[in-house]
């Protein structure tokens, strides 16, 4: 009963991490991250002044700089166009925020569980992602639950509310979309040759029902989930050995297993569709590209419509190009395209290293965990891929991925791994 609790309260940590949120009683721009981040401060300094000959990773050392650097361009870049829009002059805040708010999830997690790895903590982004979903579905089709969030929780909800979208806790339109594309995509990630062995056909059974639960859902509240849904099946396919000339028992059986969920699915659906309005409105919405290319034979959303009509803005000058005009809040270019944004915000030197900040995440994880490449290649390519979309990164799951190795001493381990020092600083190199 005790555990039971403990690991709801967990799995609050990381919903209040990875969906962050803030209270409309407490002052504006305190979230649920920041204080993760106030907690994972004096933990950390607790954990350094325990330690003996701690040095940083290279790892970790290095994205420090690099943030470090890009922090600098885009203050520049404000300097020289004398504005005071410091959206991403302060991101090493925010890198280091992620960084201390991920420090105090992965130390909650391993606290109560004894060890932490890449496995537990997918478990857990899985499990608050599904919740969100479902959360989103109640407060839409509850008026007194949507009061109760209301007054209580500030998200921006206002905006959702004017389109029409449905909202969690924290989890609303392209952030929360970007979210459950992580997600897929590491639950993809647990059906590779050697993390298959580990686990029986049930859990396999269950884990499928969550991953297509929050590609489902999760469309509902934002389309972008589905890239991350086409990533992970990608994934899936590949690392299952379908396309080897020989599959292995186990794969069978778990094929077996996915045809029966999906048609399963496919029955249900197609039920509640026909005799469910509100259903038929959900999916509608979600698959909107694959019904108008159904009934029209031409695959189109009204967001993807809108992105190719009115929002390729680019610089109009070769100082733009170079370093931007310093602007980023607001709608201020009437545009969302992340990859317009960041270029009017710093020209292409900063947008470059911005860049090169993500490569540098994907290819230092794959460099260590090669046997994960589609993993770390599939987050590489969703860090490009959402700037067509939205203005937003991916860090925050690296910042755990950093923290998981700092305390447990690799990403990917066991229960008998034997434990290391809990910081991001260890003494050696990963």
């Amino acid at each position: 009963m005790i555990k039971g609790l403990m690991i709801c309260f967990v799995g609050l940590l990381v919903s209040c991490y990875f969906f962050s949120f803030g209270f409309t009683f407490l002052p504006p721009g305190i979230n649920t991250k920041i204080i993760l981040a106030g907690i994972g401060a004096p933990l950390l300094l607790v954990q350094l002044y325990r330690a003996q000959g701690v040095e940083m990773s290279r790892q970790l050392l290095t994205a420090t700089g690099i943030a470090l650097v890009f922090s600098l361009v885009c203050y520049i870049a404000t300097d020289l166009n004398r504005t005071d829009d410091f959206a991403y002059a302060t991101y090493y805040l925010s890198f280091a925020i992620w960084l201390l708010a991920g420090y105090t999830v992965v130390l909650a997690i391993r606290q109560v569980h004894g060890y932490i790895d890449f496995s537990i903590l997918t478990y857990y982004l899985a499990a608050v992602s599904l919740a969100q979903c479902i959360l989103a579905l109640w407060i839409d089709s509850s008026p007194a639950v949507q009061s109760l969030v209301d007054r209580y929780i500030e998200q921006g909800q206002a905006f959702a509310q004017e389109v029409d979208r449905l909202y969690g806790i924290g989890a609303s339109l392209d952030n929360a979309g970007v979210r459950f594309s992580i997600v897929l995509i590491m639950l993809s990630a647990l059906f590779t040759r050697d993390q298959f062995q580990k686990r029986s056909m049930w859990l396999t059974a269950i884990l499928l029902v969550v991953f297509f639960a929050i590609l489902i859902l999760g469309n509902i509240m934002a389309r972008t989930t589905s890239i991350g849904g086409l990533m992970g099946l990608l994934t899936l396919f590949f690392t299952t050995g379908l396309f080897q000339r020989v599959i292995r028992v186990e794969f069978v059986q778990f094929f077996t297993v996915l045809a029966i969920l999906m048609l399963t699915a496919i029955l249900v659906a197609t039920y509640f569709y026909t005799h469910n309005e509100l259903f038929r409105d959900y999916m509608r919405f979600a698959f909107e590209g694959f019904f108008n290319y159904y009934e029209t034979g031409e695959f189109r959303t009204d967001s993807t419509d809108k992105l190719s009509m009115n929002m390729w803005v680019w610089p109009s000058d070769t100082r733009t190009w170079l370093i931007g005009t310093g602007l980023f809040d607001g709608w201020i270019f009437n545009t969302d395209i992340g990859y317009c944004r960041f270029v009017l915000y710093c020209g292409l030197t900063g947008f470059s290293i911005f860049a090169g900040f993500f490569i540098f995440h994907a290819l230092a994880f794959l460099s260590k965990y090669g046997r994960y490449r589609l993993l770390f290649l599939s987050l590489l390519a969703l860090s490009f891929v959402i700037w067509f979309k939205v203005s937003t990164d991916i860090f925050l799951i690296y910042a755990l991925f950093y923290c998981v190795e700092g305390v447990q001493g690799t990403l990917f381990t066991s229960k008998s791994t034997v434990e290391n020092e809990n910081s991001l600083f260890y003494s050696g190199n990963v």
